[in-house]
């Protein structure tokens, strides 16, 4: 991962800026950072990040968050909220919803695909809500595609609840908490 870490540069995509070359093979997520990024950035809907080669500027990756929340009405019952939040908050701090960050979307170029950049992405995601964290976020969520469900898995993310389960992306969750110091 080192090696990952000084090979690339990891930036804030600008308003008005629009990358002209990217294909990961999933035209949503390709038609996302070639046209919609900067229109989701200037509507406050969420911000991207490119992730490029230092030597040749290629982005070959990005990813875009937005603020999210884990709350009473992601679940079937108030039962299942319940046991979702007792193990992790106590009394005192059991609210109807908790905040969060979302990942929106998460994509590497086909040419890069290969080389572990997924998983780097989401340690650094993770870091990132970590440290100075200036919002008071607890979970990073993600509504995965259900072919990639595994990838987000190996990287600690849970199902929230089985409700999704047939669904085109189920709604997985990290917490925070679980690397906080």
């Amino acid at each position: 991962m080192k090696q990952l870490e000084e090979s690339l540069r990891i930036r804030k995509l600008q308003p008005d800026e629009f990358v002209t070359s990217f294909n990961c093979g999933d035209e949503d997520l390709n038609n996302f950072i070639l046209n919609d990024a900067p229109l989701y950035r200037k509507a406050l809907l969420a911000v991207t990040y490119v992730v490029e080669e230092r030597e040749t500027g290629k982005v070959i990756a990005y990813f875009s968050l937005a603020n999210d929340r884990i709350s009473l009405t992601d679940f079937h019952n108030k039962t299942e909220f319940n046991r979702f939040r007792k193990h992790r908050f106590v009394n005192e701090k059991r609210l109807k919803s908790y905040p969060a960050g979302k990942l929106c979307r998460l994509a590497v170029d086909l040419s890069a695909q290969d080389s572990h950049i997924g998983s780097y992405l989401i340690d650094f995601i993770k870091s990132f809500f970590i440290s100075d964290n200036k919002t008071g976020c607890r979970f990073i969520t993600v509504d995965a595609y259900a072919d990639v469900i595994a990838f987000y898995e190996k990287n600690n993310f849970v199902k929230l609840d089985d409700e999704d389960k047939d669904a085109r992306t189920r709604l997985l969750y990290f917490d925070l908490n679980d690397i906080a110091d």
